[in-house]
């Protein structure tokens, strides 16, 4: 459709050097005015900070205002959010009515983050109603919400299948955008079925923006089947990391792995890390053990409520703890402006996955460091990284006589850690998981966490009566 009028507007990220490496050529710097913004939504990117368009905003948003269908690829940080939400807000602004759009996320946290942004960036067009669906939360909270006949909603795809399938009176038959974003990483988490399912029950006649940091064969067969004559923006190579960022790595044995993360984090105390692993056991042992050695970590995971997920993003956000261990659901999209540095205590499986993880630091111009912790058994993997993002990572200088010493300390701390794991039931796949109650519908097992598919969680198998209480 072409229901797009001349406007656009801002991103999530506040400044023009968060494009870092880009495919567009040197120009004079563009307002939010030159993209066609109204001067509402102009005042409400500068409330936010956001001076200047970025690369991504300046490539995406003409486009989109002219009704044309956007495969947006940039890298993380560079202003996605506020690429796809402000031409819809633009249009919305224009032609009010609801359930306008649907923006889908592969993780809950992303989805709340995109639901702020877009309430924040309709602050000033007359009380834009946002409604969030997404796993972990109580169904009936949401249905109150879709009862009020929000004109946005942000959702995770299975959360969002139970209530079109169970929510009377809700449906997306008039719906004029739908936006996926990090759309490599909803078909990677089997959400396909679901949007094959979601295609087929949305109008053929709408806007649909597909946004991702990287572009994957199935996003491109996904486009086949749901985009008309898109238009492809890109300001990044396909696995690229912003100049802003120093990448190392630290070699070592398998079995010295504990000392040499206790010893960065020691060395680097002053920093605000996020310390990623592939494991939600390894989250919560590590954070356990580094509590144990004295500092204020805290875990983020798939297997957490939904509560306590947010407990531990919103107080590493603020300040109040420095050290986040997390697996992938902490990966994607996510804004946390204030990390320094990222330590990847595991080394992911895949360069994409690794260019999502690092770009948690260096965002919006910033620098920022990574570190990743490489044993005799991931030089293959490190090195597929080094291929695919086209630079050969340094060693970071470690004093390995230091390390030596902390050994015996960190040993006790890490045993005490299982000890603790096992006496709580906490982590792994023998312990408890955390469930979420009052979920009455079936397709929120699959808005499991990235922790879940790539770091070998065990996945239980669905009850007939489908009830686990979203993942996502």
């Amino acid at each position: 459709m072409s229901s797009a009028s001349s406007s656009a507007g801002p991103s999530r990220s506040p400044s023009p050097a968060a494009n870092g490496n880009t495919d567009t050529s040197d120009e004079p710097q563009k307002t939010f005015a030159d993209l066609g913004v109204n001067e509402d939504l102009c005042s409400a990117c500068e409330a936010l900070g956001f001076k200047f368009p970025t690369d991504i905003q300046v490539a995406a948003i003409p486009p989109a205002m002219t009704g044309r269908d956007i495969i947006g690829i940039a890298q993380t940080g560079s202003g996605k959010t506020a690429a796809f939400s402000l031409p819809i807000l633009q249009t919305l602004y224009d032609d009010p009515q609801p359930f306008y759009a649907l923006m889908l996320a592969p993780t809950r946290e992303l989805a709340d983050q995109i639901a702020k942004q877009v309430q924040a960036l309709g602050a000033n067009i007359g009380g834009v109603r946002v409604a969030l669906l997404v796993g972990g939360m109580d169904m009936m909270h949401q249905s109150l919400a879709l009862a009020k006949r929000p004109h946005i909603i942000v959702a995770t795809p299975g959360r969002l299948m139970d209530h079109l399938e169970n929510t009377k009176g809700f449906s997306l038959k008039a719906l004029k955008y739908l936006v996926l974003d990090e759309a490599d990483r909803l078909l990677d988490l089997d959400f396909g079925p679901i949007i094959d399912k979601l295609l087929k029950v949305i109008p053929k006649e709408r806007n649909t923006f597909l946004f991702s940091a990287t572009l994957s064969t199935k996003v491109e067969k996904l486009q086949r089947a749901s985009l008309s004559k898109p238009v492809q923006v890109k300001v990044a190579s396909k696995y690229s990391t912003v100049s802003t960022l120093m990448q190392y790595y630290v070699f070592f044995p398998e079995i010295q792995k504990d000392p040499y993360l206790f010893y960065l984090v020691n060395e680097l105390v002053s920093s605000s890390m996020i310390i990623f692993t592939g494991t939600v056991d390894r989250a919560q042992r590590l954070s356990i053990m580094l509590n144990r050695l004295g500092f204020a970590a805290i875990p983020l995971h798939g297997q957490m409520s939904q509560s306590a997920r947010l407990g531990s993003l919103n107080k590493f956000k603020s300040g109040g703890r420095k050290i986040l261990v997390a697996t992938d659901v902490a990966s994607r999209g996510l804004d946390i402006p204030s990390v320094d540095l990222v330590i990847n205590y595991d080394i992911p499986s895949n360069s994409k996955d690794y260019v999502h993880r690092v770009g948690r630091t260096a965002r919006a111009g910033r620098s920022g460091k990574s570190i990743t912790l490489t044993t005799q058994y991931d030089v293959v993997m490190l090195k597929g990284i080094e291929a695919a993002i086209g630079r050969q990572l340094p060693a970071y200088d470690v004093d390995k006589e230091a390390v030596a010493i902390l050994s015996d300390r960190v040993s006790e701390a890490a045993r005490a850690a299982k000890l603790e794991m096992r006496e709580q039931g906490t982590g792994g796949a023998g312990g408890k998981r955390g469930r979420d109650k009052g979920h009455r519908g079936g397709y929120d097992d699959r808005d499991r966490d990235d922790d879940v598919v790539q770091g070998g969680m065990p996945m239980r198998k669905k009850s007939k009566r489908g009830g686990r209480g979203g993942r996502r």
